[in-house]
């Protein structure tokens, strides 16, 4: 039979006849190998899908946090622009400086900057942020610096006001939201809204730079001089990238060394109508070195 279906094919009717009768005999015997093989294909796939669904969480996690890293970096670097377009008001090299910290103490406006010494840092450095004049540098170390905020009842600048160049000096309250114009007549002509700058009179300040605004002036009938009260223009309580101004003209300070420069952490020279009142007290927190004195600056603010 072999030798005939080879040779001649007539036996393929009968062969393809059992096969077909055959069929079912054949799937009956294969359902179990199939039914296993269908069963792992849909346990693997399952096993692969829920491996696939845990890969794109912990993605979308990773894509999340870096969304949110660009948000805060896209937000810095707004920041930094306007912080660099003030470098234009200068006369001076800047060093840009982080807030690292804050002083925990209640009676002192202090800031902690990630710069220092080896940076070029010095003591009676003024300090701005984007909007304005912020502080001075008191205290330097290796790789840090102490600044006192403008607010702070030991620190003062001489300022003028930008519509009509009347002179006084601003000094800080404790109110981290006011400043206070010392010694204005009552005759003055400060209204709301001024513009108070810095004038640049007995070194330190760069003469031009924004202080704040008037916010009210008060006269009292029993008082020889009217009561000024200043915002400050800088963000004290937000703005965490400043500039610290490197070669500004430094005030003079004083015979009395370290203790006259710790009754007046500022370095600003105080005489003749600039006095400030009896009651300004030092809180004797940070002492500034004493500095050689130099003339005054010229510069002003273009």
């Amino acid at each position: 039979m072999v030798v005939l279906e080879v040779a001649t094919r007539l036996l393929e009717p009968v062969r393809q006849q059992m096969a077909v009768v055959l069929a079912p005999v054949y799937f009956l015997a294969e359902l179990p190998y199939l039914a296993g093989g269908g069963l792992s294909d849909v346990v693997a796939t399952r096993g692969t899908l829920l491996e696939r669904t845990r890969e794109q969480e912990r993605q979308l996690l990773e894509l999340s946090h870096v969304a949110q890293q660009y948000y805060a970096l896209k937000t810095e670097n707004e920041r930094l622009r306007a912080l660099l377009g003030s470098r234009a008001r200068l006369p001076s090299a800047v060093l840009i400086a982080e807030l690292t910290g804050v002083v925990p103490a209640p009676e002192t406006h202090q800031v902690i900057l990630d710069k220092g010494a080896t940076d070029g840092v010095t003591v009676g450095a003024p300090v701005i942020d984007a909007y304005g004049l912020f502080g001075r540098v008191i205290e330097t170390h290796r790789y840090t610096s102490r600044v006192l905020l403008v607010t702070d009842a030991n620190h003062a600048v001489p300022v003028q006001i930008n519509r009509n160049g009347v002179r006084s000096i601003a000094g800080g309250t404790g109110d981290p939201v006011l400043l206070e114009l010392e010694n204005v007549p009552i005759t003055a002509d400060i209204t709301e809204g001024d513009l108070v700058e810095t004038s640049g009179l007995g070194g330190g300040f760069p003469a031009g730079y924004p202080v704040g605004r008037v916010a009210s002036v008060r006269i009292e009938s029993a008082s020889a001089f009217a009561l000024v009260q200043v915002e400050p223009m800088a963000e004290l309580d937000r703005s965490r990238h400043l500039l610290v101004i490197l070669d500004a003209p430094s005030g003079t300070v004083s015979p009395g060394g370290a203790e006259a420069a710790t009754a007046n952490p500022s370095g600003l020279p105080r005489s003749g109508a600039e006095q400030p009142p009896a009651g300004r007290q030092s809180s004797g927190a940070a002492p500034a070195a004493p500095q050689p004195a130099a003339p005054a600056a010229t510069e002003t603010d273009t």
